[in-house]
């Protein structure tokens, strides 16, 4: 029953820091909605686009700092292994405040994508995997100027670099399973612009009230 009751702790703490909306907050005290803005998400990379790169890496770094919060807190609460699970608190702390910046429920569950908290998830379980999984994310994004592609390669890696590392820990490889899958899901329509071959670059500042992804309105 301590178990179950900290397991539920854990999970809730770790989404409510994930609705904590750095972008929001950045782009409200500058007076722009930044939900009706570009691509529409709060993450670091539409407040790049939109805000500029101070804003941006503003943002990155509070949605960075908030999931390792979420790690800090899980592998404190639940240390160990829990249901048999090796480092079951890190694990689901870190997949419930991407959860929770994806989508907050303090705003309609509207948010970001995801990046900068799967950056600091996989760099704080595997730090090893994660760091090489991330320098491979910073070579495409600079050999393409894709921030999506370059996301979206970053944690395949780190998926198929658990299930390497960890063969017989079936929840840590689902675990990076799941963080592909919700990368690609929050990617869905960047997927359609990069076949499309529409799909906006780093560097390209959008003004704010227009829309760069007439795509995510269907």
């Amino acid at each position: 029953m301590r178990e179950i009751l900290l397991t539920i702790l854990v999970a809730v703490l770790s989404y409510l820091l994930g609705c904590f909306s750095t972008g929001t907050i950045i782009s409200n005290a500058q007076g722009v909605n930044i939900r009706n803005e570009g691509s529409k998400n709060t993450g670091a990379s539409n407040v790049l686009r939109v805000l500029g790169l101070k804003s941006g890496i503003v943002c990155f770094l509070g949605d960075f700092t908030k999931a390792i919060l979420a790690c800090w807190l899980g592998s404190l609460i639940l240390p160990g292994e829990t249901f048999g699970i090796s480092r079951f608190g890190t694990l689901l702390s870190g997949l419930m405040v991407i959860l929770g910046h994806n989508w907050p429920v303090f705003y309609h569950f509207k948010g970001g994508k995801g990046v900068a908290c799967s950056v600091a998830v996989i760099f704080f379980v595997s730090p090893l995997w994660g760091i090489i999984s991330i320098v491979l994310c910073i070579a495409v994004i600079a050999l393409t100027r894709y921030i999506s592609l370059g996301s979206m390669t970053m944690l395949l890696t780190y998926m198929i670099f658990l299930f390497i590392a960890y063969p017989g820990q079936w929840f840590t490889c689902l675990f990076g399973v799941i963080l592909f899958v919700l990368c690609v899901i929050r990617h869905r329509t960047n997927i359609v612009r990069l076949k499309n071959g529409t799909e906006n670059k780093i560097g390209q500042k959008v003004k704010p009230n227009q829309d760069t992804s007439a795509e995510e309105k269907k």
